[in-house]
């Protein structure tokens, strides 16, 4: 009992919130910062098992695969951090980043204190236009939101990187709604849709006459965003033409309507995006230097879907609820259903994603049941490789040829109705999971069986690792 007054006298002295914890896994002491912050009460936890009422866990986060500093920290008697999700008493997820250090009360016990600072606390304005708050709890979904919120925190031009289909818009809504700006305008511009002759109208505004068809004033993105956020959405795809105007109201911070004499300062925050690799386009002349170094003070790359594979029951549960709630369903997806969508590539990333929920909703028909199983992502998925393929044929011009996406390859068993032939066909080759498992199997024995090693060496998390290894032994791989 001393210990525990002890250890609360000296964590309330944090103004963030901290939890000791005991060799054990148990918690000792909670600070009072932490009891506001996630809406705790200290009596609840102490006693408990912190993987059970920090992380709902039944076992402790490394056994599960997921990080977890504690081991460590506790073992090493070193300071140590990690990204993580951690669950308040509502129920609620947080994204959060631990900061741990072992901790040695006076009469030799050993404990480990848990720093925690919330990424993107609740507290932060709504997402505008009804876009979701983005959804994930990866090491990669972890690390971006981290540096989107850093991001936030300052006024500089940020540049999101990635495929098509990751959430660069979503990116892009989220720095603006954690910002200061936050209570003023979020303007967005594809740079793709609008013609070049059009972009100063558009961007800078016109004056009453300025042009055939003029007949009033009219205020450009860049007065529309003022004290907010203007995104550039595939920036890379600006003509230079298009790239020199750009860069003379970022380096000035001034502009004039087209047929206009008065100077106008803009005061909009700067975030743009591109699914290309934009150093590239700068080699190649066919994007500037200048404007890329005014652009890229903060470079975010946005992970590929398949770099974040285990946030897909997540985000699949979160596509299905917001499906659900304009047909006033509830759409649920079995485990199995989710075990095949974890075996796909996504080229299209999470809108490819989405678009694969959409047609298994379609499928389950107003009679049927709410809930998808393997079964209907199995047949959607086959419809698209179907198409992919279709598209790709020879019977297609070569122009369409070229943009028809990749058939994907799949193995996803027979489907309900087919029929099978008495024709013994050549054995196929090993698929892609199975060739995956036998490289995974060589690591672990090139490394002794030491799981965190291989994970490492990989670039995935332990969970990533073991849930692979289990498919393994199912013999689903």
């Amino acid at each position: 009992m001393s210990d525990h007054i002890e250890l609360r006298s000296l964590v309330d002295t944090h103004d963030r919130p901290f939890v000791v914890i005991g060799k054990d896994y148990t918690v000792v002491a909670v600070n009072a910062a932490y009891e506001r912050t996630f809406n705790a009460d200290e009596g609840t936890l102490v006693g408990q098992k912190c993987h059970r009422v920090l992380h709902h866990q039944e076992r402790p986060c490394h056994e599960v695969g997921e990080e977890c500093p504690f081991v460590h920290c506790y073992l090493n008697q070193e300071p140590c951090s990690c990204l993580h999700t951690h669950h308040d008493p509502e129920g609620g997820t947080r994204w959060v980043r631990i900061n741990m250090y072992p901790l040695k009360c006076a009469d030799g016990n050993t404990y480990v204190g848990e720093m925690i600072h919330e990424i993107a606390a609740r507290g932060g304005a709504d997402t505008p236009n009804g876009l979701p708050r983005p959804v994930g709890a990866s090491p990669a979904f972890l690390h971006v939101m981290e540096q989107l919120e850093q991001a936030a925190r300052t006024d500089a031009p940020v540049l999101l990187i990635g495929e098509t289909g990751t959430g660069k818009e979503l990116a892009a809504h989220f720095i603006h709604c954690y910002s200061s700006r936050k209570a003023n305008p979020y303007v967005a511009l594809d740079c793709t849709v609008i013609p070049e002759s059009l972009f100063e109208s558009e961007v800078f505004g016109h004056e009453r006459g300025a042009f055939t068809g003029s007949i009033q004033s009219k205020k450009g993105l860049f007065e529309i965003a003022e004290e907010g956020t203007l995104f550039l959405d595939e920036i890379g795809e600006a003509s230079l033409t298009t790239q020199s105007k750009l860069l003379r109201v970022l380096e000035t911070g001034e502009f004039r309507r087209v047929g206009g004499n008065d100077t106008i300062k803009a005061n909009a925050r700067i975030i743009c995006a591109t699914n290309r690799h934009l150093w590239k386009s700068v080699e190649s002349g066919t994007f500037r230097e200048d404007l890329y170094y005014r652009i890229a003070c903060f470079c975010i790359r946005i992970p590929a879907l398949r770099e974040r594979l285990d946030d897909i029951p997540l985000l699949a549960k979160s596509l299905l609820e917001r499906m659900g709630g304009k047909e006033g369903r509830l759409y649920r997806i079995s485990e199995d259903a989710i075990e095949l969508l974890l075996g796909y590539h996504y080229p299209g990333n999470i809108r490819e994603l989405r678009n694969i929920l959409q047609v298994a909703v379609a499928h389950l028909g107003r009679e049927q049941r709410e809930t998808i199983t393997r079964a209907v992502i199995a047949q959607g998925l086959q419809m698209r490789a179907s198409f992919a393929e279709g598209l790709a044929s020879e019977a297609l011009s070569p122009a369409v040829a070229r943009i028809a996406p990749p058939a994907p390859r799949l193995n996803v068993g027979p489907l309900p109705g087919s029929v099978t032939t008495g024709v013994s066909p050549a054995p196929p080759p090993p698929s892609l999971h199975q060739q995956e498992a036998d490289y995974i199997h060589r690591l672990l024995r090139d490394c002794g069986g030491d799981r965190h090693r291989v994970a490492t060496l990989l670039g995935i998390s332990e969970r990533t690792l073991y849930r692979k290894l289990a498919r393994s032994r199912d013999g689903s791989a």
